[in-house]
């Protein structure tokens, strides 16, 4: 009888209870998967092991459990999220350099985990292209400082590509961190104690503008509030065990009386304490209250960009705008519509993949004693024939993980052929980078209704408040997320094609909305593509508010982008000059050449010579 068994079998049984005894949690899920590994309260995700059972798979799953098993062990969800930054980058330095907490401390209680977790590191950091970065701008400053502070910990050594992002950065962290991570050792096994850490760590790298309120200041002020309140509520006891005693002998009679009596003395009581508080709370004449705290601003890029009410925004999925069958017709009358374009879309991103997956699969190795014979280096063989032969070979090149969103303008003026089409290019580019490993999300942004919905009618009734701001109810529409198959979504583009769906636009929000959605990704390399066919408009908001309020808020939103360095920004306007915008862009005059452009932008940005790049994205080399 053939053996059926998977080979791998046992090596996984072992492996997830290995993991749920470090966990210390017999009840912990342990699943073998193909997608990302991952973790939640109550289950691990690793990665899948193959019957082959090659040793890269068998140390990246056992670093993986290893690293999810010591998470659950040592990490409090509480007391991670009480101490937990507000902005992006602080939350980003935060998370890494927890789970560098929680691995240097199981390194430290079993030794041998953490031979397992510099595989998997090293594996992590390969995949993301860390290896080949050369500059410390290009480099994510969370990890490095989670690298860091593991290194410091533990005395090991990184793996090489993690090692280089490290080294990148050591000299930054160490210059502004070094007070602060001397005291490192005597926080690591508190994680209360590292979380107050860390927050110190990110405000002395720049960043404590985006650690929000001390949390510890804030228990602090209840406590204090609370033991003020106990000691004006505490009654007096002087007398309450004599008029108990009393009580006792009366009749019951006598006692309902009291009971009466007492009742109606309480009233009189609580209405004079009412009185004496009225007159206590008055403040002394020339002292204004306290303010309140000021809300958080609307916009991390300019904290004065002003939002009448955010409370009727909507975030949505396509399939919740329309029924599916909805869905399906205008997917149909999208394929119907577009079926001429098709093949020259298609052949333009054939070549866009074929350029992906020349970067990706191949690169040469020179001057080698033996491999293939380099047939460009025969001419000097002939002219002298003492020179040895000299020979060539293929390696594999390290390709960094990367994420690519669309970010599509769904505003009236689109309306026809210019939202078909680009309806269409990000059909095909997204399947095409998805056959190359780079995942693909696809965003839209309008509004719900024209000239102003429900927040201009709320600014009406409340008597029209000057400069009120932004006064529309936004849309923003996800028509595939990056972590979604294309096959699962594709009938959400046909929404596009959808009566009354195209309004006004508000670029600025739809911007930063896409940068945070991009900043909380995974992916080492992160490229936003904007497609717009003009400058932000809203009627309602404009006739309140300054002329160029919302123009100003999209240059504001695009600076800050750029200056974060944490996503690569370019765009295409479609008969409209985003160039006076965007440091890369290109303005094309017919929608007709929207997929040449998408797909040369795209290949400019993955394309290894700089000197591609520069010509392809039309700007100048520098000097």
């Amino acid at each position: 009888m053939a053996q059926t068994d998977n080979p791998a079998d046992p090596f996984k049984k072992a492996l997830a209870e290995a993991t749920k005894v470090m966990a210390d949690d017999p009840e912990l899920g342990v699943v073998y998967s193909v997608d990302p590994p991952g973790q939640t309260a109550d289950a691990v995700r690793l990665p899948q092991v193959s019957r082959r059972m090659t040793r890269d798979e068998v140390l990246l799953a056992r670093g993986t459990a290893d690293a999810f098993a010591l998470r659950h062990k040592f990490h409090d969800a509480a007391t991670h999220a009480r101490y937990a930054p507000q902005g992006e980058m602080a939350r980003a330095l935060y998370e890494a350099m927890e789970t560098a907490r929680c691995e240097a401390v199981g390194a430290r209680a079993m030794p041998g985990t953490a031979g397992n977790i510099d595989a998997k590191i090293g594996a992590e950091a390969d995949r993301k292209g860390y290896g080949q970065i050369t500059a410390a701008a290009d480099a994510p400053l969370a990890a490095a400082a989670g690298y860091y502070l593991r290194h410091m910990a533990t005395g090991r050594d990184l793996p090489q590509s993690a090692g280089n992002v490290m080294e990148l950065w050591r000299g930054f962290i160490e210059n502004n961190c070094g007070e602060t991570l001397e005291n490192l050792d005597e926080v690591l096994a508190d994680q209360a104690a590292f979380s107050r850490f860390s927050r110190q760590m990110i405000s002395d790298l720049g960043y404590g503008d985006q650690l929000g309120d001390d949390p510890d200041f804030e228990d602090e002020d209840q406590d204090e509030s609370a033991e003020a309140e106990d000691e004006d509520q505490e009654p007096d006891s002087t007398g309450d065990d004599q008029d108990d005693d009393d009580n006792a002998d009366a009749s019951p009679e006598q006692q309902q009386e009291q009971t009466q009596d007492a009742a109606e003395a309480q009233v009189t009581m609580d209405d004079m304490a009412d009185d004496e508080l009225s007159e206590e709370t008055e403040l002394p004449e020339g002292e204004a209250p306290l303010d309140p705290p000021p809300p958080p601003p609307h916009s991390d890029a300019d904290p004065d960009y002003q939002v009448y009410t955010p409370e009727f925004d909507e975030e949505i999925d396509a399939a919740d705008l329309a029924e599916p069958a909805e869905l399906e017709r205008l997917r149909a009358y999208l394929d119907q519509q577009l079926e001429p374009l098709k093949g020259a879309v298609s052949r333009l991103a054939n070549k866009l993949q074929r350029r992906l997956q020349a970067q990706q699969n191949r690169s040469w190795e020179f001057d080698r004693e033996e491999g293939i014979l380099d047939a460009g280096r025969l001419a000097r063989v002939v002219a002298n024939p003492t020179t040895p032969l000299s020979f060539k070979v293929e390696k594999d090149t390290e390709f960094r993980d990367t994420v690519v969103t669309l970010l599509l303008d769904n505003s009236g003026s689109m309306r026809g052929r210019p939202i078909s089409i680009a309806a269409i290019c990000a059909d095909v580019l997204a399947r095409t980078l998805e056959r190359c490993q780079v995942k693909v999300e696809i965003l839209g942004f309008t509004t719900r209704a024209w000239k102003g919905g429900q927040s201009r009618e709320k600014w009406l009734a409340e008597g029209r408040p000057q400069q009120p701001g932004r006064l529309n109810d936004l849309r923003h529409i996800i028509y595939k997320q990056a972590d979604a198959p294309w096959r699962r979504v594709r009938p959400n583009l046909g929404l596009m094609m959808k009566e009354g769906l195209l309004k006004e636009n508000i670029d600025g929000e739809a911007l930063e909305w896409a940068h945070r959605r991009m900043a909380g990704r995974p992916e080492a390399r992160k490229i936003l593509m904007v497609i717009s066919d003009g400058a932000p408009v809203d009627d309602s908001t404009l006739s309140v508010n300054p002329a160029n309020s919302l123009e100003k808020h999209l240059r504001d939103v695009i600076a800050m982008v750029e200056k974060k360095k944490m996503v690569e920004l370019l765009a295409i306007g479609i008969g409209h000059d985003v160039t006076r915008y965007y440091d890369r862009a290109v303005t094309i005059t017919d929608v007709d050449q929207l997929a040449g452009a998408m797909t040369e932008q795209l290949a400019a940005l993955f394309d290894s010579d700089p000197r591609a790049r520069a010509r392809v994205m039309g700007l100048k080399r520098a000097s």
